[in-house]
């Protein structure tokens, strides 16, 4: 069927739709313990819940899943919302959706951080939402962290530590042959050619030295001992030992130069 999408086992083609009206009727029952009523609230307000988790997806979450913590936060809507207001149900309903969307993610990220942290988070996503609201674009990290009276500093690390991680195999480009990953966008400073040779340049050095030469270096550089204490191990004296460092060193600079 033309327009048909799948999330949850659920058509959201054939989704139906309410009133205000006829939304006021049913939350005044469904808060009376009307399971009828609330069943039909939550048919009639799931495609609510698929425009919030659409501001979600992409953080490596199951689809799915986010529907259905989105379905959750529909429910609290429904119980707590007060009839008697001169307010819309999407209007209370949509923060509602998005704070139990925030929670999941911040409760079962993959990356555990502090209690403090994600609360920190949380704080800076919804005064994110707030500014965005008043003035119809997103903030910077400056003007949230002025309107939260905190360092910017402190927004940024909160933000950096619940954010989702990213797979080093994740596709960020393609054009029609294999694509682009992470991976092909990150170097190793550490495992380089260069790194590779001059690593078996100063195996092959090593072995060439004394074996008394080699025991010095393993106990000075490897063990963390002092001239004195490798003095005692070796069983010769601390001038000894300085001497025949200095020329294993110097005969591993000009091995490797």
């Amino acid at each position: 069927m033309l327009g048909k999408v799948e999330i949850s086992g659920i058509n959201t083609a054939k989704l139906k739709t309410l009133t205000n009206s006829e939304m006021m009727v049913l939350i005044r029952k469904a808060q009376t313990g009307d399971e009828q009523a609330r069943k039909k609230l939550v048919e009639g307000n799931l495609k609510l819940v698929l425009s919030v988790i659409q501001r979600f997806i992409g953080r490596g979450e199951n689809p799915d899943d986010l529907f259905q913590v989105g379905c959750i936060g529909l429910l609290k809507a429904i119980q707590n919302f007060d009839t008697t207001k001169d307010v819309r149900f999407s209007t209370y309903g949509v923060p509602m959706i998005a704070g139990e969307l925030r929670r999941y993610l911040r409760d079962y990220s993959p990356i555990r951080v502090s209690r403090s942290v994600r609360d920190t988070a949380y704080r800076v996503l919804q005064c994110k939402e707030s500014l965005m609201t008043k003035d119809g674009r997103e903030p910077s990290m400056e003007q949230i962290a002025q309107a939260l009276e905190m360092p910017v500093e402190e927004v940024i690390d909160a933000m950096d530590a619940i954010a989702a991680p990213v797979s080093l195999y994740e596709p960020v480009y393609s054009d029609g042959g294999d694509p682009l990953t992470v991976m092909d966008q990150v170097r190793d400073r550490r495992n380089t050619d260069e790194a590779w040779l001059e690593n078996l340049a100063l195996r092959d050095a090593i072995k060439n030295l004394s074996e008394r030469e080699k025991r010095i270096l393993s106990l000075r550089f490897y063990d963390g001992r002092t001239q004195t204490e490798v003095a005692g191990a070796v069983g010769i004296s601390q001038a000894q030992v300085s001497r025949l460092e200095k020329n294993a060193i110097a005969f591993i600079r000009r091995a490797m130069s």
